[in-house]
């Protein structure tokens, strides 16, 4: 970037700021987006001419609601829904809901403007939005959980469908909580529609959903490392977070002869040099998916150590997969990431690495797929449900499991074709620019609206 683009992304950027003050997530990733899409512009006029980057970056609705719910001991608690629809440019609103206590505007718009860009590089018809609540599940009842579920549908129902915005799961709603999301939506328009993603296979889901963000994104490393003549065999990985995302991305890395030696919660990670096992994983997936335990556990039946309080990257690895939350990886981490050896960063989670890491990656030629190329296998299964909602089928775990792999391969073929330099492809300029060109087309087409 000249010097002339710098001046151009530092007033955009002020504009929006102003426009939009403390929001410092959605800040940030509009910043990572505009500063490769502004030097493109230069060549397409058409899209500057028509505002493009200025509409994209402003949502098409925020919609804020209370939520009011009991607990079991029958108090009033009462929480913030929101639902931002940022763009439905190329198809409905698509973006999972987020139950956490540090669930803000900014956080959510952030996730649903990388929605966008994400669901573009699909290649399905889905825009971008995302929704939640500044509600922390854990410690909450079965009962507790499935009431406020059925409180924040009372908010949201009106505002979705499977033609206008299809919800999904993130972080803190998983199958349950989509279940009981459901039903209430289902109870509310006495309407079985494909309203939303992530549901039970007994009524409407679709197989693999649950693994594919996890599996998209060791197949994203996939493609990346079979273009360099090298392969995921015997790759030492070291993967934070042992939610969905780290469970199935830890179980496709073992599956194609990898090592994964770390996990982590929010209590801090455990290190398995020799990596962890099958059966390793099968605890895990038991210890956090039914018995809610901490990740320390894991090291008093299986050996290695637990590191309290810090984040996994600080082990030796060849390929880094940080699978837990926005900005856990920052400038330090980075560093300490290079010296150990890794050559291969796949943010697996909604934009895990701060720009400083980013940055120190970059210069230091290791390979760093972003995360809307990265994750997108998730959106890309719901995409998939959404199809076999509308056809009224099923289809089986392999024909699932293949369009995935065909879907991210797709991804990535667009970030080389936009992203190539020489012999190496910058994957961040890659996948913002590819994202960005579809949507724009689309915005451009409907004239000024």
């Amino acid at each position: 970037m000249d010097n002339t683009d710098e001046a151009r992304l530092d007033e955009f950027m002020q504009g929006l700021e102003r426009r939009n003050p403390n929001e410092h997530e959605f800040h940030q990733a509009v910043r990572e987006v505009a500063a490769d899409v502004i030097p493109f512009l230069d060549d397409h006029p058409e899209y500057r001419e028509h505002q493009v980057l200025e509409r994209l970056t402003e949502p098409d609705r925020i919609i804020a609601f209370r939520v009011c719910w009991e607990d079991d001991e029958g108090n009033v608690r009462v929480n913030r829904g929101y639902r931002v629809q940022n763009s439905n440019a190329i198809g409905p609103y698509k973006g999972g809901i987020r139950f956490h206590k540090e669930v803000t505007q900014s956080v959510l718009k952030f996730l649903a403007f990388e929605q966008t860009f994400k669901n573009s590089l699909t290649g399905l018809p889905m825009g971008g939005g995302k929704g939640g609540a500044d509600f922390n599940p854990k410690g909450k009842s079965q009962r507790e959980i499935m009431r406020f579920c059925q409180a924040f549908m009372h908010g949201l129902w009106r505002h979705i469908g499977p033609n206008t915005d299809v919800p999904a799961g993130d972080i803190g709603v998983g199958g349950r909580e989509v279940s009981y999301m459901f039903g209430e939506y289902k109870r509310l328009t006495n309407e079985f529609t494909g309203s939303m993603t992530g549901k039970g296979l007994s009524f409407g889901g679709s197989v693999i959903r649950t693994e594919s963000t996890g599996y998209g994104a060791v197949y994203f490393l996939k493609n990346m490392l079979e273009r360099k003549g090298d392969s995921v065999d015997g790759k030492v990985v070291a993967i934070s977070g042992s939610g969905n995302v780290a469970q199935y991305a830890t179980e496709k890395c073992i599956e194609l002869g990898a090592k994964v030696v770390t996990l982590s919660d929010s209590g801090g990670f455990i290190h398995v040099p020799d990596g962890i096992t099958s059966e390793g994983l099968r605890f895990v997936m038991d210890l956090k998916n039914k018995r809610r335990g901490r990740i320390s556990e894991f090291t008093e039946k299986f050996g290695g150590t637990y590191h309290e309080g810090e984040r996994p990257w600080s082990v030796d690895c060849d390929v880094a997969i940080p699978s837990a939350t926005q900005n856990e990886v920052n400038g330090e981490d980075a560093k300490s990431l290079v010296k150990h050896g890794c050559k291969s960063m796949i943010e697996a989670a909604n934009m895990p690495c701060e720009p400083e890491a980013v940055d120190h990656f970059k210069e230091a030629g290791v390979m760093f797929a972003p995360s809307k190329a990265a994750n997108a296998g998730g959106v890309a299964v719901s995409g998939l449900e959404m199809t076999q909602n509308s056809m009224r089928l099923s289809w089986s775990r392999d024909e699932v499991d293949e369009k995935l792999k065909v879907i991210m391969k797709s991804i990535h073929d667009k970030c080389v074709e936009y992203g190539q330099d020489g012999d190496d492809v910058d994957y961040l300029k890659g996948s913002n620019i590819a994202g960005f060109v579809k949507v724009a087309d689309a915005v451009v087409a409907y004239g000024v609206l």
